[in-house]
């Protein structure tokens, strides 16, 4: 049995109870639940369900079970023996295997149909699988057969055997044994077939003719009774042309319009061959079929070649070759070819073209599908034409069988269909213009089609094609058209593709919907299963093992249009699942509106059972009846073992409101008293009212139902009088419509007043079900099972109760900058704060509110001077302003604060101001309600900029020359190495950044000061200089040979403000540390012909941003770094004449100054005359 659990949405919204479920099980190996049918008749309601298997494992020939229903009945069912009673006349049927119950439709005139499409009757010794159907009455009566396929039995063939009876032949008992085998399958008689024997050699021997024996048993016995003639010669074309001439006439038992069949048995070449053309002619004139069978023994004794035997012999077989040529190694041989020729030959009984090649409806295996349209009884033949397929519309006055071509697309001749299984599945529309047919065919182009056509009379006439999109999906597996209004036009076409792959190459399965538009089906969605979860060897550790096989769903494997089940007066949907779950299978049910389905499905019905004894629950699904006559739909649903009756539930409509006094609050008029502190109190009135939509009677129920107050909001402001809480849940009987009363009170503190807890509305939200939601009615999807009421607050604007404010916004910042003299922002932690005024000049503002809105190079840092949950920040700033309400002449003032956000570098930081409130305003002062603050903004970038040295000291011997030639760059002069070093600050990223180096390499007069040797950076730099790396080559190796200088500078500081300078620029890109070296020489012919002492060479570094929202400190700008040089005096005497020249001009200075002394009076004594006085 099944076990079966549902899937609710909402509270239980769908109406199909899974919990009282009518079972009924029967063997899973008969494969009982593969098609099931509801049907009434004057004896009862019943459940009828197909079991194609029963019978196994010899017989198979299926049947079909009743099996009466109704809440008080027995569910056991009984075996209607369909097939004993199913039969057709002048055929040999062949029951065994004919899976009756494959298809089982009812018919709205009354009875049933039920096909079994492997139905067969034997021809000759082949059997032909066209299928029937079991026409059986309302009373489970069969009234006929239906095997529209069925054709007269063209068994007969004129078979001559010609053996070449020549003394190569060896052993003789190897070619009697061969025709004993070969005759033995053949059915021989005179309306049958008849056989002949001629043997050759020299001279050729008629053994018996076509009406000599007329049983297989006489022609075996005749023909083991054959002795060998013997002969030296092989005179095929002899033996070939008299048994065309001799044993093929009338007079010999040859049939006027009967199939000639010659088979030739031969070892070696003819000796006269030179005939065999013309005898071949003559064969085909007469439309003989040739079998040539060439024995290589005589060949193989011999060691001879075999190759021009094969190719005369192959000359003699009809066409094609391959199937009308044989050979064997040797006489024993022949034995291992007679199944193989029989078919062959048995092959040419099945068709009317003589060419063995094609079954036309000798396979259709009509009945594979069956619908009753408004005129025609539709029998999918998928076997006809090749497995092609095709449809056979029957009725009362004949049977319209379309040809090969009917439905083939003429547009795609060369994409000529092959098994594409045609009538795999049928169906009809009814529009205004008439009755549409439809067909699927799944393995068409591998990607599966369905077609659309009328009926002209007899004729076909195709007026569409759909075409599926995924290879080996089977789209076109199932069809299905549903009236979803019920104004008995049809609305949509379903498609189903159960084996459509899903993105783990598990088969899930896809229902295509299609909606009418006139005569076309215009495609409209898809639908899908719970998707189905697959072990593959990538995800064994993370899944449950399945233990059957494929994975998937098969979502699609059956579509059945069903009357209303929801009672909303649309017809629905019930798609099959089978292989839900590891095959235990599920259905889902889909509610129709307008011309349309929903997409979601309203309720999904699991089977729970274990998979093993039942399975593959949703492989057939119906429902168009009530069968416990409560006036609602129920549906059968039948898996492989079981099937199973879903009682549909009824339908409530309940209607529920809510009024409440006061109808407003007004936080100022307290009405009641609660724990000793006024407050303001509600009284709650709830009306429900009921109704089932199946009858208008009035009906009792028992409502639960949950009142919760406050219920957009975290932390309730109100809460209910009885209980202090603020939810309640509470059950109500109705009977019609009924009435009930609480109260609940608003907060009383003293928050009430000073929190800002009364922004909106208070909103009474309530939830409502049936008190058993397993039992009885079921609420209706269509209605909300839940209401929500809201309470507003009242506005105190005295008698007109309409408040017009009037709100007025100054907004300052603490910082300012303007587009030439920027704010510089230093750190990321810099903050500033924006003040705000709102005063309120009229009526009260209730609600008064700030909002802010911030460039996102600002981060919102705090407030100061208000409560700090009166704002919400999510990125944007709400502040509540003197809540509830803004007086009138009141002002608030409060800050603020932002700080700068590195994420983002604008070059403004902006901020709009915007103050309204709940209150009306008139547009002439709103342009004061607004405030806007632009800051134009730079970022200082706080890298470190650093060189190693500042300052190198170069000293020039005293003894040192000018070399004639410089070798090694050591040769040069002194090295002076200078490293720069960058490295990225904390607070802002790092922009692009260039780096200029600048050195003076050469004096005015073009001689060399400063050698470049060596340039080398990271790998985040990239560097070029204006002056090559050792342009001379020296570190190479290369000797430079020094030409006679002149220096006339007189110099002794050079820099690349006055003099040309060589630069190397470097192209910094965004990082955290660079590193450039720069290696010079000091070019020391230079120096030393310089007529100076000491010079001071200056190297400046520049850097600079490419950005122009993050600048440099000034300090970061620039580095300079001086190269010192300094020449030796050279040591030595000084000449005698300079020294006495020296003495001289010493000792006459000495004389001068003491003759200027003496003649001033400095050597005269004053105080000796004074003394004296």
């Amino acid at each position: 049995y099944f076990v079966f659990k549902a899937f609710f949405h909402l509270v239980c919204t769908s109406n199909v109870d899974v919990k009282n479920a009518l079972t009924f099980s029967g063997p899973l190996e008969d494969m009982f639940g593969y098609t099931v049918q509801q049907y009434e008749n004057e004896e009862g309601k019943w459940v009828l369900i197909g079991s194609p298997l029963v019978g196994q494992p010899e017989k198979r020939t299926g049947d079909v079970y009743k099996c009466p229903v109704g809440r008080d009945s027995p569910s056991a069912c009984t075996k209607l023996n369909l097939p004993a009673s199913t039969s057709v006349p002048n055929v040999v049927e062949v029951k065994e295997n004919m899976t009756l119950g494959t298809t089982l439709v009812t018919n709205p005139k009354g009875g049933f149909l039920a096909c079994g499409p492997l139905y067969a009757y034997k021809c000759g010794r082949l059997h032909y699988t066209t299928g029937v159907c079991s026409n059986v009455s309302s009373t489970f009566e069969t009234v006929g057969a239906i095997a529209p396929s069925v054709q007269e039995c063209k068994t007969q063939l004129d078979i001559v055997i010609v053996l070449d009876g020549s003394n190569s032949i060896y052993p003789w008992e190897s070619v009697t044994g061969f025709l004993n085998s070969l005759l033995r399958n053949m059915d021989i008689g005179p309306q049958q077939t008849q056989v002949g024997i001629v043997q050759y050699g020299q001279t050729v021997v008629h053994e018996f003719y076509l009406n000599t024996y007329s049983t297989t048993e006489d022609v075996m016995a005749a023909a083991l009774r054959i002795r060998q003639r013997g002969g030296t010669q092989t005179m095929t074309a002899l033996g070939i042309d008299t048994a065309r001439e001799e044993a093929f006439t009338e007079a010999h038992g040859a049939r006027r319009g009967v199939q000639k069949v010659m088979v030739i048995v031969t070892d070696g070449e003819s000796h006269d061959n030179y005939r065999l053309q013309k005898v071949i002619d003559d064969c085909e004139d007469e439309n003989i079929q040739r079998f040539a069978i060439a024995i290589l023994g005589s060949y193989s004794r011999g060691n001879l070649s075999t190759e021009k035997f094969v190719e005369e012999i192959k000359s003699i077989a009809s066409k094609p070759t391959e199937k009308h040529f044989f050979n064997v190694s040797d006489e024993l041989a022949l034995l291992t070819i007679v199944e193989a020729l029989g078919e062959r030959i048995f092959a040419l009984e099945a068709t009317t073209d003589q060419q063995a090649s094609s079954f036309e409806m000798e396979m259709s295996q009509a009945g594979f599908s069956a619908h009753y349209s408004q005129d025609w009884v539709m029998l999918g033949a998928v076997g006809a034409y090749d497995w092609n397929g095709t449809v056979l519309m029957v009725k009362d006055t004949g049977i319209s069988m379309p040809t090969n071509d009917t439905f083939r697309d003429r547009r795609s001749e060369r994409n000529e269909p092959l098994a594409a299984y045609l009538g795999y599945t049928v169906n009809s529309a009814l529009t205004p213009g008439g009755v549409l047919y439809i067909a699927g065919q799944p393995r068409y182009n591998h990607t599966g089609q369905v077609i659309i056509y009328k009926m002209e009379g007899k004729e076909v006439q195709v007026i569409q094609r759909l075409n599926g999109e995924q290879i080996g999906s089977y789209f076109g597996g199932v069809i299905t058209t549903v009236d979803i209004d019920r104004d008995s036009f049809t609305d949509l076409l379903l498609v189903g593709a159960p084996m459509y792959m899903g993105t783990e190459k598990e088969e899930q399965g896809k229902v295509y919907v299609y909606s009418l538009n006139k005569t076309k089906f215009e495609y409209q969605m898809s639908l899908e299963p719970v998707k189905q979860t697959c072990c593959s060897p990538l995800k064994q550790d993370t899944c449950k093992v399945l233990k059957n096989e494929p994975c998937g769903a098969r979502f699609g494997t059956a579509i059945a249009a069903v009357k209303d089940l929801n009672l909303d007066g649309y017809n629905d949907i019930v798609i099959g699942s089978p292989l839900e779950d590891d095959h235990r299978g599920a259905v889902y049910i889909y509610h129709g509106h307008g011309k349309a389905i929903s997409k979601k499905y309203s309720q999904r019905i699991a089977s729970g059972g274990d998979g093993e004894k039942v399975k593959f629950f949703g492989q057939s699904v119906h429902g168009e009846m009530d069968l416990n006559d409560d006036g609602l739909i129920d549906v059968t649903i039948g898996g492989l073992g079981g099937a199973a009756l879903f009682w549909s539930r009824d339908v409530a409509e309940v209607n529920v409101s809510m009024q409440f006094i006061p109808k407003s609050i007004n936080i100022q008029q307290q009405n009641c008293q609660i724990n000793i502190r006024k407050t303001i109190c509600i009284d709650a009135t709830i009306c429900f009212k009921t109704r089932l939509k199946s009858k208008e009677d009035i009906f009792e129920s028992s409502l639960q139902y949950w009142i919760t107050l406050d219920a957009q909001r975290q932390i309730s402001r109100s809460l209910f009088t009885e209980s202090h809480e603020r939810k309640m849940q509470k059950n109500i009987t109705i009977k019609g419509s009924e009435c009930t009363k609480h109260n609940f009170y608003m907060l009383a503190s003293k928050s009430f007043k000073d929190k800002p807890d009364f922004q909106d509305s208070v909103k009474v939200l309530l939830e409502f079900n049936f008190s058993d939601p397993e039992s009885g009615p079921v609420l209706d999807s269509n209605l909300p099972n839940s209401i929500a009421e809201y309470i507003p607050f009242t506005k105190d604007c005295g008698a007109k109760n309409r408040c017009i404010s009037d709100l007025v916004l100054i907004v300052k910042a603490s910082i300012a900058g303007d587009s030439s003299s920027p704010f510089i922002v230093k750190s990321r932690n810099d903050k500033f704060t924006i003040q705000l005024s709102v005063k309120n000049k009229k009526d009260s503002a209730y609600n008064t509110r700030v909002l802010v809105q911030y460039s996102p190079n600002i981060i919102f840092a705090g407030i100061e001077d208000i409560q700090k949950d009166s704002c919400e920040s999510n990125h944007n700033i709400t502040c509540k302003v003197g809540y509830p309400f803004l007086k009138p002449e009141e002002e608030i003032s409060f800050k603020i604060s932002f700080q700068f956000n590195a994420s983002y570098l604008l070059e403004n930081a902006t901020i709009h101001v915007y103050a309204t409130s709940d209150s009306e305003e008139p547009p002439e002062t709103l342009s004061d309600n607004r405030g806007h603050v632009t800051i134009p903004v730079k970022y200082e970038v706080g890298l470190i900029f650093v060189s190693v040295f500042k300052e190198h000291h170069v000293i020039i011997a005293a003894n040192d020359t000018v070399p004639t030639a410089i070798n090694t760059t050591e040769q040069i002069g002194d090295e002076v190495t200078l490293h720069y070093r960058i490295e990225k600050g904390e607070h802002f990223p790092m922009p692009n950044l260039t780096l200029q180096i600048l050195f003076p390499n050469v004096t005015a007069a073009k001689n060399t000061l400063l050698y470049l040797t060596a340039l080398s950076h990271s790998q985040n730099a990239i560097c070029q200089s204006s002056y090559p790396v050792d342009p001379l080559k020296i570190g190479t190796g290369k000797p430079f040979v020094l030409s006679k200088i002149k220096e006339p500078t007189r110099d002794t500081i050079m820099d690349c403000d006055t003099y040309s300078c060589a630069s190397i620029n470097c192209a910094l890109v965004p990082s955290d540390i660079y590193q450039v070296n720069v290696s010079l020489r000091v070019w020391k012919p230079t120096i030393i012909k310089a007529s100076i002492h000491s010079l001071t060479l200056v190297v400046k570094a520049l850097l600079r941003s490419e950005n122009s929202s993050l600048i440099l400190r000034n300090d970061h700008q620039k580095l300079e770094t001086m190269i010192k040089i300094s020449k030796e005096h050279p040591p030595g005497t000084v000449p005698l004449w300079v020294i006495l020249l020296s003495i001289f001009a010493g000792l006459l200075i000495l004389a001068l100054l003491i003759f200027a002394l003496w003649k001033a009076g400095f050597f005269k004594r004053p105080l000796k005359k004074k003394m004296e006085k």
